[in-house]
């Protein structure tokens, strides 16, 4: 088999939507990715069901698709203030596009991935969003997101 012939499978989009980096100060985080690094800061807001305070920078100025999505934790012991406290600011996740969240989900499912959460949950950005077991992924959390 050529993996050049390889399609995305039913339901992905075949692009990465955002890298997240998990940040102890996101000021700081957002001086470095658009002050130093030129990214295009796109929105922040807060993620209540996850304890965040994220923000989005665009990767592409000139219209490619794909952001970096930094994330502050507002409670130490959220999700990802565990993470910042066992492995320190860095690369949290990685998140590929769904055009269609039920076939891509169908898609993991069968190939013997688990899933963090079930179900799609409400996302930053307007995405649902579910995570695979890092386990399943060669270390990596990968998220699969869609819009709503």
């Amino acid at each position: 088999m050529d993996i050049r012939d390889i399609t995305p499978p039913a339901g992905m989009a075949g692009r990465v939507d955002h890298i997240g980096i998990a940040v102890t100060d996101l000021e700081e985080g957002i001086r470095l990715y658009a002050g130093l690094l030129g990214l295009e800061l796109i929105a922040v807001e807060e993620v209540p069901r996850e304890k965040l305070k994220v923000a989005l920078l665009k990767l592409d100025r000139a219209g490619g698709a794909g952001c970096v999505e930094l994330l502050q934790p507002l409670d130490p012991d959220s999700n990802v203030g565990r993470f910042l406290e066992k492995k320190g600011p860095g690369l949290h996740h990685v998140a590929f596009a769904a055009d269609d969240m039920g076939a891509a989900l169908a898609n993991c499912r069968a190939a013997g991935l688990r899933l963090l959460n079930e179900e799609p949950l409400p996302g930053a950005h307007g995405k649902q969003v579910v995570f695979l077991h890092p386990k399943d992924t060669a270390g990596v959390l990968i998220e699969i997101c869609s819009r709503m």
